[in-house]
């Protein structure tokens, strides 16, 4: 899978205007774009002018499944239950289940039970607010723009009240090289940034062991982000097992702050070696 920087027409002075206002609103200083030295600037870099056709199928979620599929194999995919454009009068779907916009980020329902006809509309209502528009435009995050419109489900994979933990490897010129942890999504969510080998780039208080998988985890994000100057692949583990969850090419889409300002930095230079390394080949 190979992505270069495109650079198509200048984005529009709205965008730019877009970028750097939510850029100093989350961060209190205004990015450098001319010479990006922080990943944080590199994301917004992309949002602005890396223009890879290929960004639209790995942010289609059913597209990005079907495409880790074919790498990966058919045991590493959690099956799709369910598709369609809008929820029927009856679910389609079995449960325990989650279902999920196809075309969007942090917009899913956990179903741990069937739901009665109430719940169901609430829920019918809610995929429809997903359905009216495409996502990411406020944040000029462009590669959503153009995916369908569309609803998933999958069974459900919990530990009681709990959501499986997420871990998020950042991939940069086909080289795995950190893997965040994201805890407590159901409640008090909080994300914690290790090296490849699980040390934490800055202590915390919570101490998440590795997944026994970990190993074949970093193996398939580098071949999933092969050809790619940076990619975050995400994976779930199931009773020992790793399994695909989705690409990610706009981390936190800039903003989110980084335990440590140096981190920034440091990530910035490994996407910019990535990048320099690409246009050498």
């Amino acid at each position: 899978m190979h992505g270069r920087l495109i650079t198509q027409a200048p984005p529009s002075r709205w965008a730019q205007l877009r970028v750097h206002l939510t850029y100093l609103w989350s961060h209190r200083r205004l990015p450098d774009l001319r010479e990006p030295r922080r990943f944080t600037e590199l994301v917004q870099l992309r949002k602005l002018l890396d223009r890879s056709p290929l960004q639209r199928l790995l942010m289609d979620k059913l597209a990005a499944k079907a495409l880790a599929q074919r790498v990966l194999g058919d045991d590493w995919i959690i099956p799709t239950t369910w598709s369609g454009q809008g929820l029927p009068d009856q679910p389609p779907f079995p449960f325990p289940a989650i279902l999920k916009a196809r075309h969007g980020c942090n917009q899913y329902a956990v179903l741990r039970e069937a739901p009665d006809a109430r719940r169901w509309r609430e829920l019918q209502q809610t995929a429809g607010r997903w359905l009216q528009k495409p996502y990411g435009l406020w944040l000029d995050e462009w590669a959503y723009r153009d995916i369908p419109r569309g609803l998933l489900a999958e069974p459900l994979h919990s530990n009681g009240a709990k959501l499986p933990i997420d871990y998020k490897i950042y991939v940069f010129g086909g080289r795995a090289t950190h893997v965040q942890v994201h805890l407590g999504r159901a409640g008090n969510h909080r994300w914690i940034l290790h090296d490849r080998h699980w040390r934490q780039l800055v202590p915390m208080r919570d101490r998440p062991p590795a997944p026994r998988s970990l190993a074949a985890m970093l193996e398939a994000a580098e071949i999933l982000a092969k050809g790619q100057d940076f990619l975050r692949v995400d994976f779930y583990e199931i009773a020992g097992k790793p399994l695909f969850g989705e690409f990610c090419l706009y981390p936190g889409s800039g903003l989110d702050p980084f335990a440590a300002d140096w981190i920034d930095f440091e990530l910035g230079d490994l996407w910019r070696l990535a990048e320099i390394r690409q246009l050498q080949t």
